[in-house]
């Protein structure tokens, strides 16, 4: 016996691959409802590759009474309207935006790393997803955290366009085209030209100079992994379609070698070591569309503390920084709390 599955914003990239992750994983669904604005009701969307195809329907007018579990990937203005109206109607929310994520009734969770935290979802019916960039980072650490115990870390990201939307992802590849033909290129999405550029800017800056992207790198990790931990981040859009990397150094209370780091992270969960000291002997985004893995290369000691590694961090950004995720989020709630059968 399975489960009655909403997900909302089903048109988007993400709510695409919410779709094809609960297929692929093989989510036990008893029935599906893709949810979307009046603009999109009645078109159809694929379930996966299953080759089922869903109606989607107006959330405004959707009852979400009788429904177990809703994934929700519909920004926040959307969100603080509906999520209320789901999780009031019996069905948990495992919501995507920001809007949750630091209220301390709702749970941010990444399946790996605090499961526990899962239970106090019934205070508000809704549990949150953490951001992207901040998702796989706290895989990778994690483990090395258990095992030395973290002080400090120092994180600089190189996030892709998809991180920004379709809007993103549809300007890199017009700005693209548009230089090569000699066109004028003018920036819409983004603040400036993003095609064979970088830019040091990821959502709203605020008063202290950090962004607010940075600013959720270091408060969800301090509420998802441990708010002793010390952190600074700097967030990069960059010219890459799918899939973040992040260049991540950690100091430590406890003395840990590079060696001990690899032996541990090859066997964390969810984390894919591919750390070979030669040409190619790392993963770089290109090759982690599509994986459900986070992946860790470049380990190495830092000799400039007493405690030190520095290592390379990827993965898919639409996956693992949001709808693989959900997905898992949903897992770990059916095994825990909402049995069936």
């Amino acid at each position: 016996m399975g489960y009655r599955v909403v997900v909302a914003g089903a048109t988007g990239n993400v709510g695409r691959e919410m779709l094809n992750i609960l297929a692929e994983r093989e989510f036990p669904v008893d029935e599906i409802a893709v949810l979307a604005s009046s603009r999109s009701q009645g078109s159809e969307i694929e379930f996966g590759e299953t080759g089922r195809m869903l109606k989607v329907q107006n959330i405004d007018n959707f009852d979400f009474a009788g429904w177990d579990i809703a994934l929700f990937a519909i920004g926040s203005t959307a969100t603080k309207v509906h999520a209320p109206r789901a999780a009031a109607a019996g069905c948990t929310v495992i919501d995507n935006s920001s809007l949750y994520r630091m209220d301390p009734d709702v749970p941010l969770i990444v399946p790996e790393v605090n499961p526990d935290a899962i239970d106090g979802y019934k205070a508000r019916n809704i549990i949150a997803n953490p951001n992207c960039s901040t998702a796989q980072m706290v895989v990778a650490l994690k483990p090395l955290h258990d095992a030395a115990k973290i002080k400090r870390v120092v994180v600089a990201t190189y996030q892709s366009v998809s991180g920004a939307g379709k809007d993103g992802m549809d300007e890199l590849f017009e700005q693209s085209r548009a230089i090569f033909v000699g066109d004028t290129v003018e920036p819409r999405k983004f603040t400036k030209q993003i095609a064979f550029n970088v830019i040091p800017h990821i959502d709203s800056f605020l008063d202290d100079g950090s962004t607010k992207e940075e600013w959720k790198m270091v408060a969800e990790t301090k509420k998802i992994l441990d708010p002793k931990i010390k952190i600074t981040a700097t967030c990069v859009r960059v010219p890459v379609f799918v899939g973040h990397s992040e260049a991540i150094n950690i100091e430590f209370e406890n003395e840990i070698s590079a060696t001990q780091a690899q032996d541990i992270l090859r066997e964390a969960p969810g984390v894919m070591l591919v750390d070979k000291r030669e040409d190619g002997g790392y993963v770089t985004p290109i090759e982690c569309v599509g994986d459900f893995a986070t992946f860790i290369s470049r380990v190495r000691e830092d000799p400039t503390v007493d405690s030190g590694l520095s290592l390379w961090c990827v993965s898919d950004n639409l996956r693992k920084g949001a709808a693989l995720n959900a997905v898992q989020i949903a897992e770990l709630l059916g095994r825990r709390h909402l049995k069936k059968g």
